[in-house]
């Protein structure tokens, strides 16, 4: 029997998970949840036995259990292949004392890719039959739009279309959108930040006078954000492929309590592994590492969740985020379920710009997270200093991580980093941590440069960035978004 979802803020409507992930986002504006992560999960022994692609396929069926176990199948092998450039996906590999989670080896460099190789299989299964066409809609901080452009490029049936804040990526990470292939896609810069961006996708979703005019052309929206369930749900399977990998190395027994140290903006990723922890994983803490847009931060520490601040730009972008939209999810597990406390923290959050959680949540909120942040020099210093004691190369964002952790009590348990990107795609900002001049140089002369520096290749899919025809130049102002995105549904399914 399936379990149902329904929205953080109500349970007026459930709906299937193959429903959720088409729909993105519920029809009142919260986001998808089943009421029990735990009821039915996998033993731990069968989580941990066999392949990255073995642990990906017990958690999506349990997760997803209106899929049948072949439709799964199907997505996992189309998923998890030669699109990876390791055979383990996401292989474990030492820094120091510590451990990083490399999830940057699919075909965008970005963790970005363990998700978004798999929801446009998710929904490929869900709307079989279905013959409506979907616009899949998404903001990004830089890494989510590559990978949607990605994954979806070319997918029968389903266009995308893309916003990024203009000049708050990197050099690459605009590259990768503006030279994207596909006669599907469309890719516009928005004159504002991620928050701007990711504040009017939403208001898109629940327009519905667009709706109802894209209905007419069998047209319906949906979103390849870190709201969908469907891109949230893959990130579980990594957690428990760590978890695995360190025991089958030897270096924990399995019932051995891990820590994550997760650098996270719109708290996806770090969601993620509570998913996990609810499932039964060993997990102690989740670390939250924050940039200078430390709103993650406060929060765990004070139970004060506050947008209202300077908005910093910082080198690791795809952090820069006031307005997190996961921590939705994670205030109704912590809350056990309670839809209108959310509602009302929600619609706070939107009108006034700030809330606080009752005492009791908070409390529960320590049970499980800690937290810490790092600022860009002491970014740049944790980067200069990998190297050189490690000669471990860490992008702007693992390095977040790696400072908040380091920050952070040895006690005993082992502790794993999430690494978030390669740190190619931020040629510049690494060049620049390790001492050397990048002024008057462009990205793919950064990129040269530290790697002749630290003689290691970087990947293909960037450096032949150099050589790739822009296709895609629109600037656009957050008003002018929701034209943007009707104008791409009329001549993307014309």
């Amino acid at each position: 029997m399936s379990t149902f979802y329904h929205s953080t803020r109500s349970r007026n409507e459930s709906v299937t998970s193959k429903q959720a992930i088409l729909e993105g986002i519920a029809a009142d504006g919260g986001l998808f949840v089943r009421d029990d992560v735990a009821l039915g999960a996998p033993a731990l022994d069968d989580l941990l036995a066999g392949t990255f692609q073995d642990r990906a396929r017990l958690v999506l069926g349990h997760l997803l259990d209106d899929f049948t176990a072949d439709e799964i199948a199907g997505c996992v092998k189309a998923a998890y292949g030669p699109n990876f450039d390791s055979p383990a996906v996401t292989p474990v590999t030492p820094v120091g004392a510590d451990w990083l989670l490399e999830l940057w080896h699919g075909p965008t460099s970005a963790f970005k890719d363990v998700a978004l190789q798999m929801l446009p299989q998710l929904m490929r299964v869900s709307r079989a039959g279905d013959g409506r066409r979907i616009m899949i809609l998404t903001a990004t901080s830089g890494d989510t739009g590559k990978a949607a452009l990605e994954g979806f490029a070319d997918v029968e049936g389903t266009g995308v279309s893309v916003f990024y804040p203009n000049g708050k990526v990197s050099d690459i990470q605009r590259l990768q959108m503006a030279t994207q292939r596909g006669a599907n896609v469309a890719v516009g810069a928005i004159e504002g930040n991620f928050d701007d961006a990711q504040s009017q996708v939403k208001r898109i979703f629940a327009n519905r006078e667009l709706a109802a005019r894209l209905a007419e052309r069998n047209v319906v929206l949906s979103s390849a954000n870190s709201i969908n369930v469907g891109r949230l749900v893959p990130q579980v399977t990594y957690y428990f492929d760590a978890y695995a990998q360190l025991v089958a190395a030897g270096t924990i027994t399995k019932g051995d309590k891990l820590d994550f140290c997760v650098p996270t903006g719109n708290f996806g990723d770090v969601l993620a592994g509570y998913f996990a922890k609810l499932m039964g994983l060993p997990v102690r803490t989740l670390v939250v590492a924050s940039n200078a847009n430390d709103v993650l931060t406060e929060f765990i520490e004070t139970g004060t969740y506050d947008r209202r601040r300077p908005f910093h730009k910082t080198i690791s972008p795809s952090m820069d985020i006031l307005v997190s939209s996961n921590l939705e999810r994670l205030l109704f597990y912590l809350s056990d379920g309670d839809c209108e406390l959310v509602a009302a923290l929600m619609g706070q959050l939107a009108d006034e710009g700030h809330y606080q959680v009752p005492s009791e949540l908070l409390e529960k909120l320590h049970e499980s997270f800690a937290c810490g942040k790092a600022d860009d020099a002491e970014t740049r210093e944790t980067i200069r200093a990998a190297w050189e004691d490690e000669h471990v190369l860490l992008d702007p964002h693992t390095a977040v991580a790696k400072h908040v952790l380091d920050g952070h009590a040895r006690d005993g348990v082992e502790r794993v980093c999430l690494s978030t990107a390669n740190p190619y795609k931020f040629s510049a900002d690494v060049l620049a941590a390790l001492g050397h001049a990048t002024e008057g140089l462009d990205g793919f002369a950064c990129m040269d440069r530290l790697s002749e520096l630290t003689g290691m290749e970087p990947p293909a899919q960037l450096s032949s960035l150099r050589n790739a025809e822009e296709r895609f130049s629109d600037v656009v102002t957050v008003g002018g978004m929701t034209s943007f995105v009707e104008d791409a549904c009329a001549r993307l399914f014309a």
